[in-house]
């Protein structure tokens, strides 16, 4: 079965065709620049053909109609027809309270989707527009919707729940939901395949750093809490992403720099974090670099990186009353040898023995990087969310028929 996986952004359109169940990834893709001067077209074929398509892109239906062009190309495509492809699957990043897994994508699921908008007003919109274009364009083929939040609907109440008028929850579902679900969901399910071990039987915590992080406790299969919340701003200190921070500090802020709302949205999603900290990049090779040439600023955005993973997973270990397994996933998780050392450093008290020689070096592999006598098995499992999408859509698809 080809299936499309689309992950649509707000100018952007991540793109990959699989031939499943065999899981073989016949080509990919980014669009960029959606709307904007310098739109451009990346595609990779699975044999290593490469092409890059620059002009203007106007909306995402467009850049669609042209990857479509391009899969089914003579010189670059992967496919002879559209005809060949199955279903499409699709990453959307808010589904509230309403859906609790993957599914089929009718005329109800849009409607609520669209009820969705005001949790992620700058996600869902491009998600429903992904939705749009397929259904102009290949209208006879069915779609599935794999959502960010889905995986985290198993928190209990007085872990989702935040402590403000509880009135305030029932009218506007102000609370926590979580995000990363898809990659939390495949790296610990991968993580027990690895080791032999029942996923129901274990307790987990996942440590997704990227540009974007957020980790998970993961209590017999199930989440149980992230750090997350209402939106991806909560949680750990990211990017650009100012993390954890008093309500009270905000609006001292927002009133002494006279801020509206947007400004201050601004402010704490896109010029704080690691780049607000370190004064150089929301990249880690940079502030790495530059932490290594003795920049104080950059020292201590990674200080401060580092300990607040450190944190959160001292209180799941806490809130789950022990911890079997730590994994390391996202492009930081499975590339920052020395962060991951550095995080796990003082956890020896949690039966936690961290073996360097088993880190050292290790970059996007999965690998054990804990001493074969650690209580606490500590691993790299790099995450796939792409797969997960395509996973979820191959089997509500074939359900279907």
């Amino acid at each position: 079965m080809k299936i499309i996986v689309l992950n649509c952004g707000s100018s952007s359109i991540k793109y990959q065709l699989f031939d499943m169940p065999s899981a073989e990834v016949l080509a990919k893709g980014l669009v960029e620049k959606i709307g904007l001067k310098g739109s451009v077209i990346k595609h990779k074929r699975n044999d290593g053909a490469e092409l890059k398509l620059e002009g203007d892109i106007l909306d995402h239906q467009s850049g669609i109609e042209y990857v479509l062009g391009i899969l089914i190309s003579e010189k670059y495509g992967s496919i002879k027809s559209l005809n060949e492809i199955d279903a499409v699957g699709h990453r959307v990043v808010h589904g509230g309270e309403l859906f609790k897994q993957s599914v089929y994508i009718s005329d109800d699921v849009i409607e609520a989707l669209i009820d969705c908008i005001d949790l992620a007003p700058l996600h869902n919109p491009p998600n429903l527009e992904g939705v749009y274009s397929i259904k102009k364009l290949l209208p006879t083929v069915p779609q599935v919707g794999v959502f960010d939040t889905a995986f985290h609907q198993t928190m209990p109440e007085e872990n989702y729940l935040y402590g403000i008028p509880y009135s305030l929850y029932e009218k506007h579902k102000v609370r926590r939901y979580g995000f990363h679900g898809s990659s939390h969901r495949f790296v610990s399910k991968r993580a027990a395949e690895i080791l032999g071990k029942n996923l129901a039987d274990l307790k987990i915590i996942t440590c997704h750093l990227g540009n974007g992080a957020s980790l998970c406790a993961i209590k017999n299969g199930q989440s149980f809490d992230t750090s997350m919340g209402m939106t991806p701003i909560e949680g750990l200190m990211m990017g650009t992403r100012c993390g954890d921070i008093d309500a009270g500090a905000l609006l001292h802020i927002i009133n002494s720099e006279e801020m509206d709302s947007a400004t201050a949205n601004t402010l704490i999603n896109k010029h704080s974090g690691i780049l607000g900290i370190s004064g150089v990049s929301s990249d880690m090779r940079d502030v790495e670099k530059a932490a290594h040439d003795g920049n104080k600023r950059a020292q201590l955005a990674l200080g401060m990186f580092y300990y607040r993973i450190k944190k959160y997973i001292g209180a799941y270990a806490a809130a789950m009353d022990g911890v079997d397994v730590i994994i390391f996933t996202g492009g930081i998780g499975e590339n920052d040898v020395p962060g991951r050392e550095a995080i796990m450093e003082g956890f020896e008290f949690m039966g936690v023995k961290f073996s360097k020689e088993a880190n050292d070096g290790k970059r996007g592999k999965e690998v054990i990087i804990s001493a074969p006598d650690s209580a606490v098995t500590v691993m790299v499992v790099p995450t796939n969310e792409e797969l997960v999408i395509a996973q979820d859509t191959l089997d509500i698809v074939t359900n279907m028929k």
